[in-house]
Parts: structure tokens; sequence; C-alpha cells
């Protein structure tokens, strides 16, 4: 009974903790933001000042999309939202891409050393990434200038082995039972100092497990630095098709797009987006003009808010898909609500493919230039 009631008081106290980091990292970038809007206005966006504005406010919106996605994905997790689109890769490619991310742009001041052997595994692409990322930005938080991480991938049994290492502050006895665990840090004076919420190793391990493999921390305590190692099942090159080997620099070819949403500035910026693309896009505010639109611009692709005034998205999915020349649309959902029928595929609703705003603009690129030669498989945000 008094164990259950200090575990109960853990939970709680860990949660007061995050919350109170939360309200930390967001006031932080919030205030930047602030700053930078007086500076617009007082420059009347003009000149270097108007840009050094500009650059702070795309970097702190950045960082806040950073953190309500982390926060998503490991609810989404949780809840087993989350769905694999799986399929087979080299993972040395995608260490190769996580440690350029991580590193790019950036003085490290610490030495990035990677070792890497061709190893396939079949998985999300986008997921692995994310968790290679996550470990990778975990090391670099963690190991001060002057420091050392190394990154390797070999093949061991039937497994691909991936191993994150550093020289950095590495984790407490006490602490090291508890590490992929939700909320979880280092020293909060520490973690806090450097930024993060404590969900970025909670959510690897699931998504390592959702892939079927394992991940474990080992280290010898404060100061002594830190590993994680991965373990993947791998599969044979023999069984790696032709097919799979896809150039990651294919382009998406203009499309007729039309455009619905009701905020003036998310449907000039977006309708701007997509023309920078070379897409011809048509727009509306509501569904009656967009229903008026249709069979006038005869559009290859819809994009349409689903909270929309008076008719709403769904309401709209339906009457397009009644039109003839609305049945072999692609169309796509614009939500920003995280529940089960606002992910993926909902072809009973209307919609192919449903995105969260805000909306990832590579993924986005990929449905434009996939989704509608034909390919119909679902893309989760």
């Amino acid at each position: 009974m008094v164990r259950g009631r200090d575990r109960a008081e853990h939970e709680s106290r860990t949660k007061d903790e995050f919350l109170a980091t939360l309200a930390h990292e967001l006031r932080n970038p919030l205030g930047a933001i602030g700053n930078a809007v007086g500076m617009l206005e007082l420059t009347h966006a003009t000149g270097a000042p108007a840009t050094r504005a500009h650059e702070v406010i795309t970097r702190q919106v950045g960082y806040i999309s950073h953190l309500i996605e982390g926060l998503l994905d490991v609810e989404r997790v949780v809840s087993g939202k989350i769905r694999l689109e799986r399929e087979r890769l080299d993972l040395a490619e995608a260490i190769q891409r996580a440690v350029a991310t991580v590193t790019g742009g950036a003085r490290l001041d610490r030495l990035v050393e990677v070792s890497t052997e061709p190893v396939w595994v079949e998985g999300d692409p986008a997921r692995l990434e994310q968790v290679l990322t996550n470990l990778l930005t975990n090391a670099v938080k963690y190991t001060p200038r002057g420091g050392q991480i190394r990154v390797t991938l070999r093949a061991d049994a039937g497994d691909a082995v991936l191993s994150v290492e550093d020289s950095g502050f590495g984790i407490s006895p006490r602490l090291l039972p508890f590490i992929f665990e939700m909320y979880v840090q280092a020293d909060r004076t520490l973690a806090r100092a450097r930024g993060g919420l404590g969900i970025g190793l909670s959510l690897v391990r699931h998504l390592v497990e959702l892939h079927g493999g394992t991940i474990v921390a080992s280290s010898e305590g404060e100061g002594h630095g830190s590993t994680f190692i991965v373990r993947l099942k791998q599969i044979p090159w023999a069984s790696v098709s032709a097919e799979t080997v896809v150039s990651r620099e294919r382009r998406s070819r203009p499309r007729r797009v039309l455009l619905i949403e009701d905020s003036v500035q998310a449907r000039e910026t977006l309708r701007t987006v997509l023309e920078l693309e070379g897409h011809v896009v048509y727009h509306a505010a509501d569904g009656v003009r967009g229903l008026e639109l249709l069979n006038v611009v005869r559009p290859d692709v819809g994009i349409i808010d689903v909270s929309l005034p008076g008719m709403d998205g769904y309401q709209l999915a339906r009457r397009v898909r009644e039109q003839p020349h609305g049945r072999h649309m692609l169309l796509l959902a614009l939500t920003s609500v995280d529940s089960p029928s606002a992910t993926g595929r909902s072809p009973v609703r209307g919609f192919d493919h449903h995105l969260i705003k805000p909306v990832d603009l590579d993924q986005l690129a990929v449905l434009l230039s996939e989704g509608a030669e034909g390919s119909q498989e679902t893309v989760h945000f």
C-alpha cells in the first residue's frame, strides 16, 4: 500500500516537473517571436533588422512545432494510432542522413565518428530516421564541447545492430532503470539548460518496439558517458528488389490543385508554397465556392480544411465525390485535431489522406507526386 502511494506521488511529481518544463520551453520561443514581431513593427518590415526578425520567427515556430509533434507522437504511439509504412531500406543510408540532419549547419565542437556497413531492414523510413535523429540529438545534448560521439552499424546474428556511444555526462545508476519512461530526464537543471521535455527516449523505445526491435541503455555512471544499442531484424540483400531502390530526388510534376481553406493567412501561405513548387492553384474560402470551381477548373487534387464554416470539409468531400470529375480526384484533408478519424486514409468520409497542421511540406510533396499517379498508400503524420 505504501509502495503504491509512493509510486503515485512519484508520478505526480514527475508530471508537475514536466508541466513546469513545458511552460519554460514554450515561454522562451514565444518571447523571441514576440520580440521579433515588435522589431518588424518598428522597422516596417524592411532592412537587416526585418531579415533577422524573420529568421527568429521561422526558427522558433519550427521549434514549437517540434515540441508539439513530439507530444502528439507519444500520444499516437501509446494509443496505437501510429501505423508503420514499411519498406526495405539500407539502415546505413538512414544513419548518414540523420547524422547530416543533426550536425549540418551547426558548430558542434564535438567529434562525431560514423562507422557503418550496408545492412538492410524492413521498416518505416520516416519513423526509423526519427529514432536515429532523437538518439543523436540526445548524445549531442549531453556531451560537452570537446567530447566524442561514435555511431556504428553492423550485422550480428541476423540483426542490424546500431550503437550510439558518447563521452558525455552519463546516466546515474538511480536513473538508468527509468531512462525510457515518459518525462524522465537527467539532472533537471542540466536538462533545462539544454532544452527538451524528456519524451524523446520514451518515443524512441516505443518506435523501436513497433518495429519488433529492442533498445538498451548502459552507462558506468555520471561523468562516464552513455551507450544506446538498437537491434532490428536484418533482411538479406537478396530479398531487396530493384524496385525498392528508388531515387529520393524525384520531384512532383505540376498538378492542378483546388485549395479550400477559410483562414486567409493559411490559404495564402500554402497557395504560395504550392505555386513555388510549380503547381497551378485555384482557391476558395468556403465549400460553396469550392464546388463552383470544381467542374470549371477540373483539378487533379483537392486540399480541403475539415473545419470550414457552414458546409464542413467532410460534407464537402462527399459532395465532391458525387460529381463525375470528383470521383477519382486525390482529396487531402487539413485538420488540427489528432484523433482516430484524423489520421491516415478515410475513404468512407471521402478523403484519401488526412494531414495534421502544420502540414509537413515534404510529405505533401510525396502525396502530390505519387498519390495522383494512382498510389493509395496511407501516409501518417
